[in-house]
């Protein structure tokens, strides 16, 4: 079937008709200015929120002073903890701290015994380790050794004394004395489900 020349050109026009109809469609759909309404709500509840965002950056170096003076503090504070990866360094060195103040005495006074004992914990972010020394001195050693402990820059302390007669015409006494130091809450063992410092 052959279409006559009066049906082409009706054909023609119908298909440009319809490509210009879908160009203007789609044009004016486009370039139509778009509506917005703005509630007043909206505004005033954005403008309160600048508000508070406004106050709470106002407050931030106020605030970064306050947290390097409460660092510096600790750091100063936690200067005197026992500095160990493990329980038995701990013990180890509050052992080497009070053999250390003991050679100092004239005569020097030697640690007969020791006994370690586990760790317990101090608050939530220390711990606290324990030894327990036993030696054989004159009574004013003792109290000089004493007086020695609570001097250290360490965080360590006698937590038990227990003086006995030793040998009475040298005037020496026996003493088991425990001493506890603070450690960092790293070397308190977790109970289970409890979370890591």
């Amino acid at each position: 079937m052959t279409l006559q020349p009066r049906d082409r050109r009706a054909l023609a026009f119908f298909a440009v008709s319809a490509i210009l109809g879908l160009v203007y469609e789609l044009w004016s759909s486009s370039s139509a200015p778009t509506v917005v309404t703005a509630s007043t709500d909206s505004v005033a509840l954005t403008e309160k929120r600048l508000a508070k965002l406004r106050a709470e950056a106002a407050m931030v170096p106020g605030k970064e002073d306050i947290l390097k003076k409460v660092s510096a503090d600790l750091a100063l504070r936690e200067k005197g903890l026992i500095q160990a990866d493990t329980l038995a360094q701990a013990q180890a060195h509050l052992i080497q701290v009070v053999r250390t103040l003991g050679q100092a005495e004239n005569p020097p006074v030697q640690i007969r015994a020791t006994e370690s004992f586990g760790i317990r914990p101090l608050g939530d972010s220390y711990g606290e380790a324990s030894v327990s020394v036993q030696i054989e001195c004159r009574i004013d050693q003792l109290v000089n050794l004493l007086a020695a402990v609570t001097a250290q820059t360490e965080l360590i302390s006698t937590n038990d004394i227990r003086v006995t007669a030793a040998n009475p015409k040298e005037k020496l006494i026996g003493v088991r004395l425990t001493i506890s130091g603070i450690v960092p809450g790293k070397l308190v063992p977790q109970k289970k489900g409890v979370a890591a410092f």
